[in-house]
C-alpha cells in the first residue's frame, strides 16, 4: 500500500503548529499521535521538509532522548539550538537539558 505522503505531511505541520512555545515533542510522539507508531522516520523527513513553510515551529521537534538530530537541516550554525533557548529551553553538546520538563505530548488525532 503506497503512503500519501503529501497528506501524511500535512498531518504532521498540523501536530506540530499545536506545540506550545518552550516545549519539545518528539519524532516518535507525533507519530504515535497520528496511529502511524512507526513511521517517527517519515515525521523527520517532514520536518525536513518543513524548511519553506515559516508557520511549521521544527526546532521544536527532537528525537526520543531530546537530542538536537535535525539541527542540521538548519540555515545557520546552531539556529535549532538559538531558538529553543530564546524559547527558555537549555541545550547541552545538543541534548535538551531537563528534556522531561520540557517535553509536550501530543494528542492522539482521530
Amino acid at each position: 500500500m503506497a503512503v500519501d505522503t503529501d497528506n501524511f505531511f500535512e498531518r504532521v505541520y498540523a501536530v506540530a503548529r499545536q506545540i506550545p512555545y518552550g516545549k519539545v515533542t518528539s519524532y516518535g510522539a507525533i507519530a504515535k499521535a497520528l496511529g502511524a507508531a512507526r513511521s517517527a522516520r517519515m515525521v523527520g523527513w517532514a520536518m525536513n521538509a518543513s524548511h519553506l513553510k515559516e508557520d511549521i515551529p521544527a526546532h521544536r521537534v527532537v528525537n526520543r532522548k531530546g537530542m538536537l538530530t535535525g539541527k542540521h537541516h538548519f540555515d545557520g550554525t546552531n539556529l535549532m539550538q538559538q531558538l529553543l533557548e530564546s524559547e527558555g529551553i537549555k541545550v547541552k553538546d545538543s541534548q535538551i537539558v531537563d528534556f522531561e520538563k520540557h517535553f509536550w505530548q501530543p494528542e492522539v488525532q482521530q
